[in-house]
């Protein structure tokens, strides 16, 4: 695993060095919109819905929206330089587990001990467990404060980040108003039902059916040889392109090769004229006469 923050767990005037691990994963088949007709995928642009044109990254900047449709620009800048808690989580109190409903937490982080923080770490750990609290706390995550909580998993320190008072909606829902009658005969059966089907938790005894039949229609798909080949056109242009080169380099070759036989020929021809002519002008030249 790769950790996602580092900083430490303070309490008092000590600090355990502590690195973030994501507890959790996706398992998730990937499925992405493709164009029907070459599967070629589709992409998304982001582009300014005043002037129509694709905004680069370099000139993105955050914005609040201002009723009336102003909006108040926030650099980078501007974000950094508020106040935001250091690289510590912060611990805030203690609270019985049980008081706290799961609605309440967000994401899952597991918290190892750096070699220097790992006795005191151990200590922290079986304090949670045999006092049976959490730690509520608060920490910086991606760039704003979250308020969290630690408990301990497997003898490890859990940090569950958790949603703010104001981020939890309340459920208004008409049946709650309204006068329901549940006889008691009912409800005792209801109840009896429960427990008859109730059952140590193991999450292994249910499958996700969902993705195992999507995986299965998708390797059907794959040995059945119904796939498309997004760059199919591409490629074939592409090999076109290619024997369209090759051919014109070839034709090019060849004009260069008789050029040069062409040449060589005419070279012979002169040479072979200039010989003629000199043969025949020293067989008209007269003869020299030997004197004693």
């Amino acid at each position: 695993m790769r950790a996602v923050w580092t900083g430490t767990i303070g309490f008092g005037s000590y600090a355990i060095p502590v690195k973030a691990y994501s507890a959790t994963e996706e398992h998730e088949i990937p499925l992405h919109q493709v164009h029907g007709a070459d599967g070629g995928r589709v992409r998304v642009k982001r582009v300014c819905e005043v002037d129509g044109e694709e905004v680069p990254p370099a000139e993105m900047v955050r914005g609040y929206p201002v009723p009336g449709g102003d909006v108040v620009l926030l650099s980078d800048h501007e974000l950094a330089s508020l106040p935001m808690p250091g690289r510590t989580i912060d611990i805030r109190g203690f609270a019985p587990l049980a008081d706290v409903d799961p609605i309440w937490f967000a994401k899952t982080y597991f918290l190892e001990p750096e070699p220097a923080g790992t006795k005191p770490y151990v200590l922290f750990s079986e304090a949670l467990q045999q006092s049976g609290r959490i730690a509520l706390v608060t920490v910086a995550l991606r760039r704003r404060e979250v308020l969290g909580a630690l408990r301990v998993r497997d003898q490890v320190i859990v940090l569950e980040t958790m949603l703010w008072p104001n981020e939890l909606r309340a459920p208004d829902f008409p049946f709650r108003h309204a006068d329901v009658d549940i006889r008691p005969g009912e409800l005792r059966r209801a109840v009896t039902l429960v427990e008859e089907l109730t059952g140590e938790f193991d999450p292994g005894r249910y499958p996700d059916r969902y993705r195992e039949a999507l995986d299965a229609l998708i390797r059907a798909k794959i040995e059945g040889a119904e796939v498309v080949q997004p760059t199919a056109a591409e490629q074939s242009e592409g090999v076109t392109r290619l024997l369209a080169a090759l051919q014109e380099s070839a034709a090019e070759a060849e004009d260069a090769r008789n050029a040069a036989v062409t040449k060589a020929k005419a070279a012979a021809a002169r040479a072979a004229k200039a010989r003629t002519t000199a043969k025949r002008a020293a067989s008209r030249s007269p003869g020299r006469t030997k004197t004693s």
